[in-house]
């Protein structure tokens, strides 16, 4: 874990709030074979899910630029369609959590420290997924883009989980493995950390975008709570 210091006063997390794709849950299996099933049904070659799974934390559209980025925009709109239509019907079937984040999950429930998602993910896909991970009753603050009428980077879906949390926004850690994510850690005043372990590209740069720590796995985040709060 690399801490950047930029806090006069030692830290205080009072809260937790995560990124959805890519930090919390591998969704890229189930985006993925959403993605072939609306290529082949507009006839289209598929794609590996090493192909394009970089692409999976930025949206149906990112993923559908990564498997045909020469095609009009109007065609990438058709598939674009065909996958939301098949993604429903797929969502949850190969997603699972990241390695480590079951026990940081089990760590903050133990230790009563509240935590939610805040997500650029529309509700419809959103909360059917969190429920078949069976986490929809362990979180007060579920975010999703369309949640308020602005989404990430902006503050807006921010400061609404931190208040369903019950925190005060510079008390809260908020993860996420993409710039926007830690672009709107930074305008709701939260704490902000990288997952490292999530959907970054190689044209990734994380260690210019706004950031309070890099977290390499979420065991590093343990760690953070366990110095944030001695006395837990």
């Amino acid at each position: 874990m690399t801490i950047i210091n930029r806090h006069a006063n030692p830290l205080d997390i009072t809260g937790v709030l995560f990124d959805l794709d890519g930090t919390l849950v591998d969704t890229a299996p189930d985006l993925v074979n959403a993605l072939n099933l609306a290529l082949i049904e507009h006839g289209y070659p598929t794609k590996s899910l090493e192909q394009v799974r970089d692409a999976a934390s930025n949206g149906s559209l990112a993923l559908v630029n990564a498997a045909q980025p020469s095609l009009s925009d109007d065609n990438k709109a058709l598939i674009q369609q065909a996958l939301l239509t098949h993604y429903a019907r797929v969502n949850g079937e190969h997603a699972v959590l990241f390695d480590g984040i079951a026990a940081l999950l089990d760590y903050l429930e133990l230790h009563q420290i509240p935590f939610g998602v805040v997500t650029n993910k529309a509700a419809r896909f959103a909360r059917p997924l969190l429920a078949k991970l069976n986490l929809v009753s362990l979180m007060p603050a579920i975010i999703s883009g369309d949640s308020t009428y602005y989404s990430k980077p902006n503050a807006a879906p921010m400061l609404l989980a931190a208040q369903q949390l019950k925190c005060a926004p510079t008390s809260v850690l908020y993860v996420g493995d993409a710039r926007r994510d830690l672009e709107a850690a930074q305008n709701s005043k939260m704490l902000g950390g990288i997952a490292m372990w999530g959907y970054l590209a190689q044209s990734d740069d994380p260690i210019t975008w706004p950031q309070d720590f890099i977290f390499n796995c979420p065991e590093e985040i343990i760690a953070l709570l366990k110095q944030s709060n001695p006395n837990i």
